[in-house]
């Protein structure tokens, strides 16, 4: 079975949650997906990582990363699965103390080729927040990655604020293509 179909199949198995629940965005939806249930597996994770390290390789970037929590797995998988860069965590406000850093990892150098990368994406505001962070850092974003995309225009936000490239590994049609909105 290829990534492909391995992460979707782990999406399906482990992460889709049929209900009510409020979305990061304030919307509420009848279902959900916590990518954090397949992608944290090891079939999930090798197969987000595989799929990671391909595309941010093919884009040519030197480092991986986005907002801490939802990115924090993607960047991981991307190094385990071959990514010869670094990896990195956006926070939503630079620590008080310490290094008082809001791009945390490994020192990356003025105009670091950089991949946002982010669990799921539905209007993309906690992606924009991590492409603003990295910009402002003075890195070149070179593109985002999704795990999964919810289509409910994060996609044309994202791009639009980052003028690079994005793509998606899973979207709710091939996790969930029988949901009542479809």
């Amino acid at each position: 079975m290829s990534a492909h179909a391995t992460l979707i199949d782990e999406l399906r198995r482990h992460a889709l949650v049929i209900g009510d629940v409020t979305l990061t965005s304030g919307r509420t939806a009848s279902y959900y997906v916590d990518a954090k249930r397949a992608i944290l597996k090891p079939a999930g994770f090798r197969a987000l990582g595989a799929l990671v390290a391909e595309q941010a390789t093919a884009w040519g970037a030197q480092a991986v990363g986005g907002m801490t929590m939802g990115a924090d797995p993607v960047a991981c998988a991307a190094l385990a699965g071959g990514f010869d860069g670094d990896a990195f965590f956006v926070r939503k406000e630079a620590k008080q103390h310490g290094l008082q850093r809001r791009v945390e990892g490994p020192l990356l150098a003025p105009g670091t080729r950089c991949v946002i990368v982010e669990d799921v994406v539905t209007t993309g505001g906690s992606t924009i927040s991590a492409i603003e962070a990295v910009l402002e850092a003075g890195h070149e974003i070179v593109g985002v990655i999704s795990v999964l995309d919810r289509l409910a225009g994060g996609a044309d936000r994202i791009t639009a604020a980052c003028g690079a490239p994005y793509r998606a590994c899973a979207t709710i049609d091939d996790v969930y293509p029988e949901r009542p909105d479809a």
